[in-house]
C-alpha cells in the first residue's frame, strides 16, 4: 500500500462512501485510461489548446485523476481517494503540459458547465487574469469546490492561479509522515496534504509511477472531498470548503475520515439533514 494511502486510511471510510455519483474534474493535460482504472467513470471535454484530441502526452492529468479515483484492483494496495467518483477530463494543456491564465479559466467553466461539484485544477498558471478570475467566481456560484495546488510542482516559491484567489481551496505537500515537503509555495495555504513520493498510474497503461508536488496534495484533497459528497450529497459548495478547513486535524492537513464523517462544524450551512455520524469505536479514526 502507498505510503499516502495507508496515512489518510480511506478505506475506512469506503463502508459509507466511495464517491459514488460525484463528479471530480481534472483541470489539466488531459485522462489516458489504458489501465481501465476509470473504466466507465470518464469523461472527456475537448482539449482548450490546440483542439486536438484529449491525449495526455505529459501523464500528469492521467496520474492526478488515478489518486482520485482509481477503482480497487484485487492484488494491488493502490486505489484512488474515492474510487467510485467519476472523472470529467478538461484537457487545457499542450502536449508539454504549459497553459495559460485564460485557458484554465475556459476550462473551470466546462466543468462547472458539465455538473462537476470538485474542480480539480491540475496545471497552474504564474500569471492571473479576468478570464480565470471570473471562471473561478462562477464555479462557486453554481456549487462546486475549486481545489488546486499552492504552487508548481518543483518550484519554491512564487504565487500559482487559480489558488491564489481566495475562493479557491489552496493545497501543499506534505511528506512521510506529515514532513514539510521540499517544494515551499509563496502563496496562502488552506490545506496540506500527501504530496512527495506519490504512486500512481501513467498513461498508456505502463505501470505504477512515483512524483512529487503540490498537484499530488491537492488531488488527494479532491478525492476526500468527493468521498464528503457521496455521504453528503445536500452540502452546498460553501458548505463543503467549510467542510474540509473545519475537519483538518493538525495546522491545515487533511483528514479524510473526519471530513465524511463528522457532524456540521460550526459555521456548516448546507440544506438537509447530517446522516448520524459513527463512533470512532467502529474503526473511524484521526491519522494525520
Amino acid at each position: 500500500m502507498p505510503w499516502p494511502q495507508a496515512y489518510l486510511r480511506p478505506d475506512t471510510v469506503w463502508p459509507l462512501s466511495e464517491g459514488a455519483g460525484v463528479t471530480v474534474a481534472v483541470v489539466g493535460s488531459g485522462v489516458d485510461d489504458a489501465s481501465g482504472l476509470l473504466a466507465g467513470r470518464l469523461s472527456r471535454a475537448p482539449r482548450r489548446f490546440d483542439g486536438g484530441p484529449a491525449v495526455d502526452c505529459a501523464g500528469h492529468g492521467t496520474f492526478t485523476a488515478g489518486l482520485i479515483a482509481a477503482a480497487r484492483t484485487p492484488g494491488t494496495g493502490f486505489a484512488g481517494i474515492a474510487p467510485r467518483a467519476r472523472i470529467l477530463d478538461v484537457p487545457v494543456t499542450d502536449r508539454r503540459g504549459n497553459t495559460t491564465p485564460d485557458l484554465l479559466g475556459a476550462g473551470i467553466r466546462v466543468a462547472a458547465d458539465g455538473g462537476a461539484r470538485v474542480i480539480a485544477v491540475m496545471a497552474v498558471a504564474g500569471s492571473d487574469s479576468q478570464a480565470l478570475a471570473d471562471a473561478v467566481r462562477y464555479a462557486v456560484s453554481k456549487g462546486a469546490v475549486v481545489i488546486a495546488p499552492a504552487g508548481p510542482d518543483g518550484d519554491n516559491g512564487g504565487s500559482a492561479y487559480p489558488a491564489a484567489h481566495p475562493q479557491v481551496l489552496s493545497v501543499a505537500a506534505t511528506g512521510p509522515g506529515g514532513a514539510a515537503a521540499r517544494q515551499t509555495p509563496g502563496g496562502r495555504v488552506d490545506l496540506t496534504a500527501p504530496g512527495e513520493a506519490v504512486m500512481g498510474p501513467g498513461p498508456g497503461g505502463k505501470g505504477q509511477f512515483t512524483a512529487s508536488g503540490p498537484s499530488y496534495a491537492a488531488a488527494l484533497v479532491a478525492g476526500t472531498a468527493a468521498l464528503a459528497l457521496g455521504y453528503r450529497p445536500d452540502l452546498s459548495g460553501e458548505a463543503l470548503a467549510h467542510r474540509l478547513r473545519a475537519t483538518a486535524s493538525g495546522p491545515g492537513a487533511e483528514d479524510p475520515v473526519a471530513a465524511v464523517t463528522a457532524g456540521p462544524p460550526e459555521g456548516e450551512r448546507g440544506g438537509g439533514t447530517a446522516p448520524p455520524t459513527p463512533g470512532r469505536g467502529a474503526g473511524f479514526r484521526r491519522l494525520l
